[in-house]
């Protein structure tokens, strides 16, 4: 055999290997980078605090070699300082930006344990550690802390000093200090109750156009009558794995599965669901009895706690369990409560206008193919209105506040949108009824107001004693 012909068939073999190689990668990825786990390493980002850090400290390393090689090649003299003034500079740029750091963090963590109990814990991953201002804040110190150490370690002598790497030194210590400055009195603004509401308020709106892109039309279709005519699922997928709450579903790959198979899925639970281990996760009819577990399963996102990428319910759970916290015995702060009630009434706006999803969900061809449970409008009033009621219709403010939020919505909305607001405003006054015994602070209590008590018209005492 010639050399030749033996150089081709090692030349086969090992593009054969490089082929097969590529496709275990290939595999490797498909199997690891799944919807599910890049959405949950996403989610997780974006409310970790470190990222911005860490990042800033990689960035150190990139420029500051630049820097030096620019100022080298550049010859400036922009600074006489001597070598020994330049380094007590960059030891004082560094002992800054370090106690600004602990101060930081030790700040934060105080500041997250009394929001957290005056407001609701729910505030600390959806509100505080995901605040661009804080993470790029500390990015910035964390940035010049190291490009200070690395400054100093790098310093020669007196005719080698980098002069313009002492100069971006000196300007990021002047920057940490005004950034500090700023975060302080940014901070104290953050955490009162009225930026934190409507931190969340603006977050649900954004959350409410995304789930919800088009206007309202009506009512929608319910899955009652689509699971009469399917009966009985062909087959049942459990859970499996780690329990945990849903935060997401991959909807147009469900879409995509249920059309390949031409069969029907159903997703058993509700964004917002606590789901255990062997609980039904999937309902599969007809032909998509045959889909891959494991395709349909990396099409949810599970976690320890709830988010608001997919889950509009959850802004205003976070409103109520503030107006409630707010409410309690132990604070009794009717205002702040007021001021929750502020966004649950501009969320209930944005969600009266909107179309909400339906459950049945068609292909291209109008055939349904998922099932997908979701909240109906009842359901967004209740947990608006009924917890509030409930634990405020004895707070004239509460009372007065609520019913000025029910007279809005049933003005403003849609006709197919009030009778789930008249049932509750009746509830509101009989609650009323029960809570107040003299008739003057039952006419008071009934009167609509917006600032909950002070802005409404003078109570008419004639009327009031009728």
């Amino acid at each position: 055999m010639s050399s030749g012909s033996k150089l081709r068939r090692k030349w086969k073999r090992l593009v054969v290997r490089a082929a097969l190689r590529r496709r275990r990668i290939r595999r490797y990825v498909r199997r690891k980078l799944t919807w599910n786990r890049l959405y949950r390493t996403t989610s997780y980002l974006k409310s970790a605090l470190w990222t911005v850090p860490l990042i800033a400290i990689v960035l150190v390393f990139l420029t500051a070699p630049l820097l030096r090689l620019l100022d080298a090649w550049l010859g400036w003299r922009i600074t006489s300082i001597a070598e020994s003034g330049l380094e007590a500079m960059y030891q004082t740029v560094i002992t800054l930006t370090l106690s600004f750091l602990v101060f930081t963090f030790g700040s934060l963590l105080v500041a997250i344990q009394v929001a957290s109990g005056q407001l609701t814990p729910r505030i600390i991953a959806t509100t505080l550690l995901r605040n661009n201002v804080v993470r790029y804040s500390v990015g910035l110190f964390v940035f010049t802390l190291v490009f200070a150490v690395v400054a100093l370690n790098r310093s020669g002598g007196a005719t080698s000093v980098p002069q313009l790497v002492a100069v971006v030194t000196a300007v990021l210590g002047v920057a940490s200090i005004a950034d500090f400055l700023f975060l302080i009195d940014y901070a104290a603004r953050l955490l009162r109750p009225v930026s934190v509401v409507a931190s969340v308020g603006n977050d649900g709106a954004q959350v409410i156009k995304c789930v919800y892109p088009a206007s309202s039309g009506g009512l929608v279709a319910e899955a009652a009558p689509l699971r009469a005519q399917l009966g009985a699922p062909a087959r049942m997928l459990p859970h499996s794995g780690t329990s945990g709450i849903v935060l997401a579903v991959d909807l147009a790959t469900v879409l995509s599965l249920a059309r390949r198979s031409a069969g029907v899925v159903e997703f058993w639970p509700q964004v917002g669901d606590f789901v255990a281990v062997d609980e039904p996760l999937f309902a599969l009819y007809g032909g998509a009895a045959a889909i891959d577990d494991r395709a349909l399963r990396t099409t949810v996102a599970f976690g320890g706690e709830r988010t608001l990428e997919q889950d509009p319910m959850f802004a205003l759970r976070i409103l109520v369990d503030i107006a409630l916290k707010a409410l309690s015995p132990a604070i009794n702060d009717p205002t702040t409560a007021v001021l929750a009630i502020d966004q649950v009434h501009r969320l209930m706006r944005v969600l009266g206008k909107r179309q909400l999803r339906g459950e049945i969900i068609c292909d291209e061809t109008g055939e349904p193919r998922v099932i997908f449970r979701t909240p109906n409008w009842e359901n967004y009033v209740n947990l608006a209105c009924h917890e509030i009621r409930m634990c405020g219709a004895s707070n004239v403010q509460i009372a007065r506040r609520m019913r000025a939020m029910l007279d809005n919505l049933d003005r403003s909305l849609p006709e197919h949108r009030r009778p789930a607001l008249a049932a509750e405003l009746e509830l509101l006054d009989r609650a009323i009824d029960a809570s107040y015994a003299n008739p003057e602070d039952r006419a008071l209590a009934r009167i609509p107001d917006s600032q909950g008590l002070g802005g409404a018209p003078a109570l008419d005492r004639t009327a009031a004693g009728a």
